[in-house]
């Protein structure tokens, strides 16, 4: 089997696998929503992928200004 083929079997595995925990997971309890203001955590997710974004952009300009030096 061509590496590419088995890359693609692997990731939709993965996928069909993963989207079948998320069906096995737990109803909502019955007063979900009811209030007007909840709070949401998703302050330390986003500064990960700000971070994560900002060390590849750095990356990327790094890689560039050195290729051009060469």
């Amino acid at each position: 089997m061509k590496p590419f083929i088995k890359r693609i079997l692997l990731l939709t595995v993965f996928v069909v696998f993963c989207a079948l925990q998320g069906i096995g997971q737990p109803p909502m309890p019955s007063q979900h929503g009811e209030e007007e203001n909840q709070d949401v955590p998703v302050g330390s997710g986003l500064v990960i992928l700000l971070a994560l974004g900002a060390g590849y952009g750095a990356k990327k300009v790094y890689d560039a200004r050195r290729k051009l030096r060469q």
